[in-house]
């Protein structure tokens, strides 16, 4: 098996490339070993030193460490802890991902609708490639609410991102949009 890994725009987070699907249309964030007990493959990695969040997406991995270990300790670790893992047929996750609540009126479903489809075809792509997944997580009084996941938690860049990049391209796209947040979860 050969695993592929790739920098982040997050100092602190590489992305892992298995080559086969982890999650498929699915994506999963632990932000810490407590929350990570139904994911075999994210508490393998959380019993590694260092490991401070996985995140997992279609098919890649992301992991992010402390600043007590340096990558060239970690990441031999990381890579055989998600070797070992596909070679067991263990699945990533035990169950469905938990779909997450929205903040959304019914009289904006039109908005909603047209929002989704810009950070489906043009958002997630592109930050999925970076190592991570923007959520949907609200809209109301013309503000968007997304949740930043993977490598972009915490991603120096990010606020940059989701004000300048996302925010200007929602509004230039849809007029009823006038800001984006960022929640926690």
């Amino acid at each position: 098996m050969f695993i592929e890994t790739e920098g982040t725009p997050n100092p602190a987070t590489l992305k892992f490339l298995p080559g086969r699907a982890v999650l498929g249309d699915a994506t999963a964030d632990f932000a810490a070993a407590g929350a990570a007990a139904r994911s075999p493959l994210a508490t393998a990695l959380f019993e590694l030193p260092g490991v401070a969040r996985v995140f997992l997406g279609g098919d890649f991995i992301t992991v992010t460490k402390t600043d007590a270990v340096a990558w060239q300790t970690l990441k031999p670790l990381v890579l055989g802890a998600i070797m070992e893992h596909f070679l067991s047929g263990r699945p990533a996750l035990d169950g469905a991902a938990d779909a997450l609540a929205e903040d959304v009126a019914p009289e904006d479903a039109e908005v909603v609708a047209q929002i989704k489809e810009l950070l489906d075809t043009r958002v997630r792509p592109a930050v999925a490639g970076d190592g991570g997944d923007i959520v949907f997580r609200g809209y109301r009084d013309g503000v968007v609410r997304l949740h930043m996941q993977g490598a972009c938690s915490g991603c120096p860049s990010s606020t940059a991102t989701l004000k300048h990049g996302i925010e200007n391209m929602l509004r230039h796209y849809v007029p009823e949009v006038v800001a984006v947040e960022q929640v926690a979860s």
